[in-house]
């Protein structure tokens, strides 16, 4: 893939990215896209994200523009490598005795425990009015904006929540800013809102993590595989606080998606009992890569974790991730869903749909 030339002949299949966000988890996607990037039959017509999934569908932008999918590649191990270097001086790091039993959660960091208690007892604009972010001034002087936007072969969406709606703004490759990517990863807990043309925003993961309904209408491309970050599912009850509180937010970040698949769900079997025309609707196959025990055994600490050693213990469960989808599914492109969406939504009857958005929502302007 190099810039303007896009899709050639021995790209067999296309396909769409929708990449979910997670912190410093971010960098299991930088490795299923490492690997999805090296499959030169396979065409990325477009790429969603948010927060950490936005950094990354950023990066691969300014990247495909220097030097096609290998150009995207290394953009994405400089980019890890530089958070990681940045993350250097941060007081929120293992403890000697986690990194001696091989966890790397920061559940014992003193840092960790603090922050953790100041974002619950006070407000960013109390303890940061100045809306300090390391990461702002990495990606500062790391993404060339006009690259970004120079790279028509590929389509961008992310994601930011406005604050005073409620509801999902989606900016495409043309309107990204430092501030629309320092929007969608916006934390209300722990950063100010980000405003943008006077519209304060906060992260895109509360409403769109990440948004689907823009393929349908801004990509070529029928099928579209989510990066899962965050965990669908978690046998037992959580009871302490901390893991309750874990729970509650992967629950709030995939609300979203679970909705919009839903929405997929309901046109596949309108078409298919053609009750919806294909002239309004056309049908959409998903498919999934997520990280397993690996990533779901990770505690919600880690996910600030920057140090080198855990970024590329992350890029490697993403790239053999990415690799057994590949090897068992790439067939299935352009001709059918790997995951069971009727199966995942067994109880979720047609009749009780009614109240569900339209999946072919028009982009904000």
């Amino acid at each position: 893939m190099a810039k303007g030339t896009g899709r050639q002949a021995h790209h067999t299949k296309s396909i769409n990215l929708a990449l979910q966000g997670g912190g410093a988890h971010g960098a299991f996607t930088w490795g299923v896209l490492d690997r999805m990037f090296e499959e030169d039959p396979l065409w990325v017509e477009a790429i969603s994200g948010t927060s950490a999934g936005a950094m990354n569908a950023v990066v691969a932008a300014q990247g495909m523009y220097d030097n096609g999918a290998a150009g995207a590649r290394e953009a994405l191990a400089e980019f890890w490598h530089q958070v990681s270097v940045a993350g250097r001086m941060s007081p929120i790091r293992r403890t000697p005795l986690d990194k001696v039993m091989g966890n790397w959660s920061l559940d014992f960091s003193p840092g960790y425990m603090m922050m953790d208690i100041m974002n619950r007892l006070t407000s960013p604009y109390d303890i940061n009015p100045f809306g300090f972010n390391p990461l702002r001034d990495l990606l500062c002087d790391f993404i060339d904006f006009d690259k970004v936007a120079g790279e028509t072969d590929m389509e961008i969406f992310l994601s930011a929540t406005n604050v005073e709606t409620g509801t999902v703004r989606v900016f495409r490759r043309n309107e990204i800013t430092i501030d629309v990517i320092m929007a969608s990863a916006c934390l209300p807990f722990m950063f100010k809102a980000v405003e943008i043309d006077g519209t304060p925003y906060w992260d895109g993961g509360y409403m769109g993590n990440p948004v689907l309904y823009p393929f349908i209408d801004h990509s070529p491309a029928s099928d579209i595989l989510i990066v899962q970050i965050n965990p669908m599912e978690r046998k037992g009850t959580p009871r302490s606080a901390q893991d309750i509180l874990n729970r509650v937010n992967e629950i709030t970040f995939n609300s979203s998606l679970l909705k919009e698949l839903r929405s997929i769900d309901l046109i596949d079997r309108l078409l298919c009992q053609g009750k919806v025309s294909t002239d309004d609707f056309r049908k959409m196959y998903v498919h999934m890569i997520e990280g397993g025990n690996e990533m779901s055994d990770l505690g919600a600490s880690s996910k600030l974790n920057s140090e080198w050693e855990f970024l590329v213990h992350l890029r490697d469960i993403g790239r053999n991730a990415a690799d057994r989808w590949l090897k068992t599914h790439f067939d299935d492109i352009e001709n059918r869903s790997t995951i069971d969406l009727q199966d995942m939504f067994r109880d979720v009857g047609v009749q009780h749909m009614a109240g569900t958005p339209p999946i072919n929502s028009m982009l904000n302007d």
